[in-house]
């Protein structure tokens, strides 16, 4: 399993528009591509020194070929669009994870 994260740091000027944007639209967008099996959005609870709030995206898919596949046919456009409407007040970085093992805490 590939988790497919995208860390955003958004400026407080357009931070409800665009939190409401994420999780109306564009979250649903990605997993409508078919490539991707589940999303979960969490907040980044240290403080940036350049201001602004932290998120991170974390998407789930099956494999990289599958993840190379969304690169290739619907990054570009999906990614436009937030570019388009919020610019240079948001900034992502993006990075690949492959899943290795999960613990729970047992009684």
């Amino acid at each position: 399993m590939i988790l497919y994260n995208v860390t955003i740091n958004i400026h407080e000027s357009v931070h409800n528009q665009w939190l409401n944007w994420m999780q109306t639209k564009h979250i649903n967008d990605v997993l409508a591509t078919g490539k991707f099996t589940s999303a979960r959005m969490v907040k980044v609870l240290v403080q940036e020194e350049m201001g602004g709030t932290t998120y991170a995206i974390q998407y789930t898919t099956d494999s990289k070929e599958t993840l190379q596949r969304y690169y290739d046919e619907d990054a570009p456009r999906l990614r436009e669009e937030g570019a388009r409407l919020f610019g240079d007040k948001m900034l992502a970085f993006r990075t690949e994870l492959e899943f290795v093992s999960e613990f729970f805490q047992t009684n």
